[in-house]
């Protein structure tokens, strides 16, 4: 692999190796935003599921948009990164929206839903036509833009298969919520929509980074002897 391609799965431009790319913990905290950030995106859900339970959509509904507004608050008050506040507000608050205007429960996961069936799309129409999505979002995260996997043929392959890899897991995990949906089992969604979040996206993670970092690795050129 030549210099430019091994740049690709590296964060910063320089001579080194692994000593410059993050570590596989590293890459997985910023992304899932850490343990506070995992926990923060699931309580809003986790509010709606049980108040739902208890008592009535409506007050589910306001209650767990307080929360999600409260956590971006606390974490805009602690001058906290608040990208993954921000996006589990959004998520709930349009789902929230929905669920008051319908009167229907289930209808606070639809939005979910159609995203997760959306995305999977995507990925897999991405990955047919050799423009892996998985690759380009590792070029925006990881490589700082740079794109030189493109012109490695293994990286293309293996980027491919990671993106046809997520979009099936995407596409069965969104396959179980949407069959919960039609069957209105609600409380049954909500623990599916929790159990099937973050646990699939932290192992499809897991495995993108570790098998870009290996295939990379083996790609470089094994240097001269007293080179």
């Amino acid at each position: 692999m030549t210099t430019g391609q091994d740049r690709a799965a590296q964060p910063e431009t320089g001579s080194g190796d692994d000593e410059q790319l993050p570590t596989i913990a590293e890459q997985m905290a910023d992304q899932l935003g850490g343990w506070r950030g995992l926990v923060e995106s699931s309580i809003p859900v986790v509010v709606f599921v049980i108040a739902n339970v208890i008592g009535e959509l409506r007050p589910a509904v306001i209650a767990s948009v307080a929360v999600a507004l409260l956590i971006a608050g606390l974490r805009l008050a602690q001058r906290r990164p608040i990208r993954h506040a921000m996006n589990g507000l959004f998520g709930v608050g349009i789902g929230a929206a929905i669920a008051w205007r319908t009167g229907d429960e289930r209808d606070f996961y639809l939005p979910g839903i159609l995203y997760g069936i959306g995305y999977g799309i995507a990925l897999l129409i991405s990955a047919a036509i050799r423009q892996p999505l998985v690759g380009w979002i590792w070029s925006v995260l990881v490589a700082k833009g740079r794109a030189q996997w493109r012109d490695d043929p293994k990286l293309v392959r293996t980027f491919t298969q990671l993106t046809v890899l997520w979009g099936v897991v995407w596409l069965a995990k969104v396959g179980v919520q949407a069959g919960l949906y039609l069957a209105h089992q609600d409380t049954a969604l909500g623990v599916a929509r929790l159990a099937l979040g973050y646990p699939p996206y932290a192992l499809l993670l897991l495995i993108t980074v570790w098998t870009v970092r290996r295939v990379t690795r083996e790609s470089q050129p094994t240097p001269l002897p007293g080179a």
